[in-house]
């Protein structure tokens, strides 16, 4: 406990310098300005900015990233509350109230609830991502290949059978990510696959191109296609305060949301739409003014907007300890890891102590950052909303193109951007998860190399994938999973 402290300390050391301050309060200022535009949640501001980090220190590119992906998360609470558009489905509760309380013409408490929310609740999460992850490291060092690839297997189910609403659909998407990510030169045979004799797929394709063209591309495409040609109306606001009775009501709120949000972020089926729908019944019930829920309670912003941070901070936990993303922009974090080279794991904590723990004191500083920001700029980032859609997704498919461009510096990954768009639209046109792509493209090399190790180990001996105690809790756990549909009939079915 000492020593974590003492590292998140240096931590701090390295990142308090004139250089890395200004890149946080780039990556916050850029991120929030992202993630407050319509149709684009933390996952897609993500994605589109990875390329921007391209050609900084790993340690500065991390630091601009925990920003950005903390700014994504405070912007998508803007345009839930002045537009009722979440930018992704965790978002969906926060719109419920939010939007109420704004056209009850309290905007203002309503984003200053949620921003103050959003700080309490990354602050506790962070500092309990301090406290579980080493923990979770010294745990998952003891594994072997067999465990490992039970926990790929549990991540693959987990986000294909759990996340989304049809089971088909989200196993069709992982079955996607798997056959783009065998796509290359095999590591043992030398045999090339999937490369269809094309010289620039022999490498495979990179994830950053991925990520890029399934989010911000398929995104962009699909929303562009979907909504009208002038910008919303966007409820005014000033400057966002709260009064007395509003903190009364809201602290409580926050404390609770962080409670349940972080434990989901860790599970591999977590999320963060569980916890934020269990924040708002919970505050629907502990509440003593229930009437107001559904015309603007402050409890069901401040409560959801919590949980939902806080399940952000959690995710990061198993990302790091494991290298298993339980949502899409872990995925895409995950992305921005192997893109320097790095493979988040257990080994991780030993290999880059000083890069985990400058990360980690980053989010802490970013977290600030955006209060400090947020509060003033709210009335400026509104305005962001009323950039006419053409423009905006103009904009963004010429970033995209952009970046995926400057990954490789090839013409021929502007063709493979523009094939994945596509298939990115596609998955949306007929309902398919993106999640469980990117989870399918960047767990599954890994997942082979995991079972070709268990069965080298044992000389061929398909007993060798079940390995020991914990990769049979796993697999117990896999089978509850799949089963539960089930399961759960049954149990309902009348006596």
């Amino acid at each position: 406990m000492i020593e974590n402290l003492t590292n998140l300390l240096d931590g701090f050391g390295n990142i308090v310098t004139p250089m890395n301050l200004l890149i946080a309060l780039i990556g916050v200022t850029v991120g929030t300005a992202v993630g407050v535009l319509p149709g684009i949640g933390p996952a897609m501001t993500v994605a589109l900015l990875l390329p921007v980090t391209y050609g900084m220190e790993p340690a500065q590119a991390f630091i601009m990233f925990a920003a950005i992906f903390y700014g994504g998360m405070y912007g998508g609470s803007t345009t839930s509350i002045l537009l009722n558009t979440p930018g992704e489905s965790s978002s969906v509760v926060t719109a419920i109230e939010g939007n109420k309380m704004a056209k009850a013409g309290r905007a203002a408490q309503a984003l200053a609830t949620a921003a103050i929310g959003s700080f309490v609740a990354g602050t506790i999460g962070t500092l309990l991502l301090v406290l579980v992850m080493p923990m979770m490291v010294s745990f998952a060092i003891d594994l072997g290949a067999p465990d490992y690839l039970a926990i790929m297997v549990l991540g693959f189910i987990a986000v294909s059978a759990v996340l989304g609403a049809s089971r088909i659909r989200g196993f069709a998407s992982l079955l996607l990510g798997l056959v783009i990510g065998l796509v290359g030169i095999d590591r043992v045979t030398g045999q090339q696959r999937l490369t269809l004799d094309i010289p620039q797929l022999a490498d495979g394709i990179d994830v950053v191109v991925i990520a890029v063209g399934i989010f911000a591309v398929g995104e962009a495409l699909w929303v562009a296609a979907h909504l009208r040609r002038k910008a919303s109306e966007v409820i005014p606001v000033g400057q966002p305060w709260l009064g007395r009775n509003d903190w009364r009501r809201s602290w409580k709120p926050w404390l609770r949301g962080t409670a349940l949000g972080f434990p989901f972020g860790v599970m591999p089926a977590g999320g963060a739409e569980i916890p934020t729908f269990l924040s708002y019944a919970t505050e629907k019930k502990l509440s003593k003014h229930p009437e107001e829920f559904g015309k603007g309670a402050i409890e069901g912003v401040a409560g959801p907007e919590a949980a939902n941070n806080a399940s952000a901070a959690g995710t990061l936990v198993p990302m790091l300890a494991l290298g298993l993303p339980t949502n899409a922009t872990a995925a895409v974090m995950l992305a921005a890891f192997q893109s320097y080279g790095i493979q988040p794991g257990p080994l991780l904590l030993e290999r880059e102590s000083t890069l985990v723990w400058t990360l980690i004191a980053s989010l802490f500083v970013g977290n600030l950052l955006l209060l400090v920001l947020n509060l003033p700029l709210a009335p400026a980032w509104a305005k962001l909303l009323q950039i006419p859609r053409h423009y905006l997704y103009a904009g963004i498919l010429f970033f995209a193109s952009m970046g995926a461009y400057a990954v490789n510096a090839q013409p021929f990954d502007l063709f493979l951007l523009l094939i994945l768009g596509a298939l990115g639209f596609g998955m949306r046109r007929f309902g398919l998860p993106v999640l469980p792509l990117i989870v399918g493209v960047i767990l599954g090399p890994i997942a082979e190399r995991q079972g070709r190790m268990a069965l080298q180990l044992s000389g061929g001996d398909l007993s060798g994938l079940l390995g020991g105690p914990v990769s049979y809790l796993i697999y117990a756990a896999i089978v509850v999973i799949l089963a539960w549909p089930l399961l759960r009939r049954y149990v309902r079915r009348p006596k």
